[in-house]
């Protein structure tokens, strides 16, 4: 019968654990999972990216209000870095944030709202956004779904760092002789 715990969301599990690229695609979109799948692939660290994709065992169907072109019209938003969040027929709906909340909410654009539509900023510091655009996505429905990179933020790898550590405490202190250190006389006396 399936777990009764709600599910946990692994794009907002990513961007709340700070991850600097996170992405989300359908398996059935070739394009738009290629360029994702690129991107990743370009990108300096770890990547993450959700790929929803329909299992006819486990999730039959689960993805078809996304896969459907009419209604993927209304529910998928893709996200590209530095153009508005607007999607739906004639684009006519957008995200917003509320000045009440601070929440992201979709709204109807009209003239009177349109210039409070969101920019996608991808490379934002910030992960704020990003995990709010991630919480977009109702589970249950997949009514107002983004797709598309949340988030690719340029940082140092752990590697890099590792070997510019190493080799400044070599600067710093010479090269060991782990030979030397092993036959030496300085010891640990463990006392039980």
């Amino acid at each position: 019968m399936g777990s009764l715990d709600a599910p946990f969301n692994p794009v907002s599990l990513a961007i709340g654990a700070e991850a600097s690229f996170v992405a989300r695609t359908v398996d059935s979109d070739r394009k738009h999972l290629t360029e994702v799948l690129r991107q990743a692939a370009a990108h300096q660290g770890t990547a993450l990216i959700e790929i929803y994709q329909n299992c006819n065992i486990f999730n039959d169907g689960a993805f078809d209000a996304l896969k459907d072109k009419q209604q993927a019209e209304d529910a998928v938003i893709r996200l590209e870095h530095g153009k508005p969040i607007r999607f739906g027929a004639d684009l006519a709906k957008g995200v917003v944030r509320d000045p009440a909340t601070g929440d992201l909410k979709v709204v109807a654009v009209t003239p009177d709202n349109e210039d409070r539509v969101l920019v996608h900023d991808a490379h934002s510091p910030s992960p704020t956004t990003a995990f709010a655009l991630s919480r977009l996505a109702d589970p249950d429905t997949l009514h107002h779904t983004p797709i598309g990179v949340l988030r690719s933020v340029e940082r140092p790898v752990y590697d890099t760092q590792m070997a510019d550590q190493l080799d400044q405490a070599i600067e710093q202190h010479g090269k060991g002789d782990l030979g030397a250190l092993l036959a030496g006389g300085d010891t640990w006396t463990v006392v039980g």
